[in-house]
């Protein structure tokens, strides 16, 4: 395969995955926000260590932003780690997808950057004239970046090949991780973000649903499409129900059933909604893969461990640097759960949590509380010290998020990216509802050859009390959330603006 090709195959993946999480169709289908935290203590009197002067006054900007609930923020140097200013620096607070910065190093020392995850095909018999001489397996490594076009990609090779199909059986292997029905318990059933979990996972562990006005009914599909193959999918349906709410039911059965509310639903559209048996939607959507091929399989059935076996296909994620840097960029909560469970081996998101708590409190001194892998849980705890800390100490000693994490951009006051601002800010967020964090490093231009001075910040504010009056099922869009995750992030903005200037 030549550069060009794997270059084109890696945008298109990532166009793929873009797309993917988009939420298309409803105006409240921001498959971005995440799920929402404990109450939590209100932060105190802000403390600068020096007291610095500036043409911004943080107490002024944060009390300018209304937010309510809590506001805690340390800036450090990201050489000498020497505190600059703090506030509320020990005060724990929920992470949100800031969580996922911290999955990374931990991911990246347990597991190596050299690592891929696998999803393979197995025969456990001889292939005579096309057939296998016994059973067909399909074991998945916990892949939570496998689309439909590379399982496409996978039974086209095995066609080519000459494989018709199995004497035996069609199995399936989804014990390479815990099977869990979602992340987060308190999330409505339909948003995507909150996704399940096992070892075989495909498009997130969604489907794609679509409908249209025909002749004054419905028309609706539901598929696993990719760029290039477009499986229907059969374990899933979706009928439209005249009323105006709720606006989905979900029923889990062997076939996972939903109904959507007509008067949603305008002229047509699309959205991407969660499977909660993600092993039988990767067989179900390889065989029908392998049907239009000319492999004629049964109905998958799932096996609790292994079969012996030769391999016969397989595909491969990206190294896993690639696999974090998209998960950095798109917050992917799955990809997140899936690279700590694997990290850690645990049979649960407590208990990797855990684990991954005792490896930053062991490596980096510091005390963290973490329950899952992705922040979209409300029960962690971190501080924005101890952020610093991690982020300081991983840079210093050359194992540095700086090279995945995304450049979010110098901001205006108005909190809009200053195109071509020579100064980077190179962090991740997270928002869950009334919610928000960010953490990284500011990164000055040289000058001159000679590098500026480089930070480090962690920013986490939340109104908690304000999350815990909304009700489950208005969740994914809250009334006034929107407002206030702006004027967070424009305080984040504010607050970067003004260390980049004080401190250069």
């Amino acid at each position: 395969m030549t550069n060009q090709t794997e270059g084109m195959m890696r945008i298109s993946r990532r166009m793929m995955l873009a797309g993917l999480l988009a939420g298309a169709a409803f105006p409240a289908a921001a498959e971005v926000m995440e799920s929402s935290p404990r109450p939590m203590a209100r932060g105190g009197k802000a403390a600068v260590v020096p007291a610095a002067k500036g043409p911004l006054d943080a107490s002024e900007l944060i009390a300018a932003a209304k937010l309510g609930g809590s506001v805690a923020y340390v800036l450090m140097d990201a050489r000498t780690g020497e505190l600059l200013e703090a506030l509320g620096p020990d005060l724990p607070l929920p992470p949100a997808s800031v969580a996922k910065a911290v999955t990374a190093l931990y991911a990246l020392e347990k597991l190596g950057s050299g690592y891929r995850f696998q999803t393979r095909v197995l025969a456990t018999g001889p292939v005579t004239g096309g057939m296998v001489q016994g059973d067909i397996v399909l074991v998945g490594g916990g892949d939570p970046t496998l689309q439909t076009d590379q399982l496409g990609d996978l039974v086209l090779r095995l066609a080519k090949a000459g494989l018709k199909g199995a004497t035996g059986r069609f199995l399936y292997w989804d014990g390479a991780l815990p099977r869990l029905d979602g992340i987060a318990r308190d999330q409505p059933d339909h948003v995507g973000y909150n996704a399940a979990i096992a070892g075989l996972c495909l498009n997130f562990n969604r489907v794609h649903f679509e409908w249209k006005r025909v002749s004054g009914d419905w028309q609706t599909t539901v598929d696993a499409r990719g760029e290039r193959f477009v499986p229907e999918v059969g374990m899933v349906r979706v009928a439209v129900a005249q009323r105006e709410t709720p606006l989905f039911t979900y029923g889990r059965g062997r076939v996972e059933e939903w109904t959507v509310a007509s008067g949603a639903l305008g002229k047509g559209g699309s959205r991407w909604l969660p499977v909660r048996d993600p092993g039988a939607y990767v067989a179900e959507v390889f065989r029908t893969l392998a049907r239009a091929q000319g492999i004629r399989l049964e109905t998958g059935e799932r096996v609790a461990s292994v079969p012996p076996g030769d391999e016969i296909g397989r595909v491969e994620s990206e190294p896993l640097p690639e696999v974090l840097r998209d998960m950095l960029r798109y917050s992917t909560n799955l990809t997140a759960e899936c690279v700590g469970l694997t990290a850690s081996g645990a049979g649960g998101l407590e208990a990797s949590g855990r684990a991954m708590s005792d490896w930053v409190r062991a490596t980096f001194g510091v005390g963290f509380d973490l329950h899952d892998h992705s922040g979209l849980g409300g029960d962690s705890r971190v501080t924005a010290a101890g952020m610093a800390k991690v982020l300081v100490q991983a840079g210093r000693e050359g194992r540095g998020l700086q090279q995945i994490l995304r450049d979010v951009g110098m901001k205006d006051d108005k909190g809009k990216v200053i195109e071509g601002h020579p100064v980077k800010v190179l962090a991740k967020s997270g928002t869950l509802n009334f919610v928000s964090g960010l953490a990284g490093h500011i990164v000055p231009p040289q000058t001159s050859g000679t590098p500026g001075r480089e930070l480090v910040f962690a920013i986490f504010t939340g109104d908690p009390a304000r999350r815990d009056a909304v009700p489950v099922a208005q969740r994914e869009e809250p009334e006034g959330g929107k407002a206030w995750t702006g004027r967070a992030r424009r305080l984040q903005g504010q607050l970067i603006n003004r260390w980049a200037a004080l401190y250069d």
